[in-house]
């Protein structure tokens, strides 16, 4: 007598799963799209046709992020979301920051032009994933979507004066072992390292090699064009860079890299973390932002007999950030943990100056060439919310005052060394106001409140379990809704 086997999940299931080359090759392909400012009707018609063509798609990934910068997700079944993709609805009072519940009801529009397929060993079989712009129930652009805001903020240089934004991020991270390790600090009290290498050390095959090899493979699906990876200074610390983009584009790469990381550590069994300065006696986390403007294809920061090559369009530029530095530290760094990163032991970029080789500067001039030149700002961290971070530096760089200050980019002056400093900063700052707002700048303010004060004012010599446990990056409600 033959037996018949029972029909396994996946025989039963015929959900989308390309290989990872298809992948690249798709995401490639949108990404040049979007690089040549396809009109967004264009490609809101060839995405709908695309989703009602492939019948392995189950759900689309909406992405949008909260006012500090938390990435949140929500899928929509494809069959409903081809009938009603101008009426996506969501309550905006369930997200801190967003809307009192009087004012619940957001709207999401979604952008085509950042339409991603996701490999489905990372993200899940039959899904792709698109960024979506935030409205209010009149159909106007949300205050409280930074996102919208640079998208905004962007295409008006672009209109108004030809300018291109053009940047790109290097973010560190640490990994750790263990599942929800930074859910589970307030327990444990510890991080523990899977490497305790350095600076470009790891054997093949050794856990953090394994997790850098892995992030690079779904980056390069994902169509980042990687530049290189490799261990960081401090132990189980890692980077993985790659090209630049157009600002916006740059900063939704910051989200999905944090994204991709975070899934790809939990699928071995450890934690993906953020936290600018997890471990104290240790190199802490950046997020150094490389940053450059360019007009008609030619590089405006670039000029060969400028002072370090850099043209007086990019001099000013940096000049206007040095003297706002004070006023948007909040904006690049965001969290109690950030000003323990903000130390001069450990190269940490906490000085008011410019230099081209100065790692303690807040304003560095890497060597570069008609293509590369840019200028970097090393003072950001990594958890800041990526979109308020370049809404600050573009927007200050181009629109910002320029202090009468005796020689600006060398004067003694230091970034705040607390969150309460960088938090009166901010508050008294008119320009935080222009950039942000005056309800939003006042929103963001108070939620940054709400965060120091739950954490020992003084940050001391040890982390603190509560600076990880109401850190804006640790998903974890529960504990937030316990105060």
């Amino acid at each position: 007598m033959t037996s018949t086997a029972m029909p396994t999940n996946a025989d039963l299931r015929d959900f989308l799963m390309l290989p990872y080359s298809e992948l690249e090759e798709l995401n490639l392909r949108a990404k040049q799209q979007r690089q040549e400012r396809v009109p967004l009707h264009a490609l809101q018609e060839q995405r709908l046709k695309y989703l009602a063509d492939e019948p392995r798609i189950k759900a689309l990934t909406v992405l949008f992020s909260d006012l500090e910068g938390r990435l949140h997700m929500l899928d929509y079944d494809k069959k409903f979301l081809l009938k009603s993709h101008d009426n996506l609805t969501f309550d905006g009072s369930s997200i801190r920051g967003f809307t009192p519940q009087r004012e619940s009801d957001l709207r999401l529009s979604l952008d085509w032009s950042a339409f991603y397929w996701g490999p489905a060993d990372i993200f899940g079989s039959g899904k792709v994933l698109v960024f979506g712009d935030v409205f209010d129930r009149e159909g106007r652009s949300f205050t409280g979507d930074i996102r919208g805001a640079l998208k905004k903020f962007a295409n008006e240089c672009y209109t108004k004066e030809g300018y291109a934004l053009n940047a790109a991020s290097e973010i560190e991270g640490f990994l750790f072992k263990g599942l929800d390790a930074e859910r589970r600090y307030h327990e444990t009290g510890a991080f523990e390292y899977v490497n305790t290498g350095g600076y470009y050390h790891s054997l093949p095959g050794d856990p953090l090699r394994d997790f850098i090899d892995t992030v690079a493979e779904v980056q390069r699906a994902m169509g980042f064009q990687n530049e290189k990876d490799h261990p960081e200074v401090a132990p189980s610390q890692f980077e993985i860079n790659y090209n630049y983009g157009e600002v916006v584009a740059a900063a939704d790469q910051i989200q999905l890299y944090k994204l991709i990381c975070r899934q790809v550590a939990t699928k071995l069994g450890m934690t993906a973390s953020f936290l600018p300065k997890p471990v104290v006696g240790v190199n802490g986390s950046g997020m150094h932002t490389n940053v450059s403007v360019s007009k008609n294809g030619k590089n405006l920061f670039w000029e060969p007999k400028g002072q370090e090559q850099l043209s007086a369009f990019g001099w000013k530029f940096v000049d206007r950030i040095l003297t706002h530095g004070n006023d948007i530290c909040l904006m690049l760094n965001s969290s109690v943990n950030s000003y323990r990163r903000l130390d001069p032991h450990f190269e940490a970029p906490n000085q008011l100056k410019a230099s081209a080789i100065d790692r303690g500067s807040m304003m560095r001039i890497p060597i570069g060439n008609e293509r590369s030149m840019r200028t970097e700002v090393r003072s950001v961290a990594p958890d800041a919310n990526p979109y308020m971070v370049m809404l600050a530096v573009f927007k200050t760089g181009l629109e910002g005052t320029t202090s009468s200050l005796k020689n600006l980019r060398q004067a003694d002056r230091y970034l705040p060394d607390n969150i309460y400093d960088a938090m009166a900063a901010f508050r008294a700052s008119e320009w935080t106001g222009k950039l942000l707002g005056d309800d939003v700048k006042a929103r963001y303010a108070d939620l940054k409140q709400a965060s120091a004060d739950r954490c020992p004012r003084l940050l001391g010599s040890f982390v603190k379990a509560q600076e990880v446990q109401y850190h804006h990056e640790v998903y974890n409600q529960y504990l937030w809704n316990l105060f």
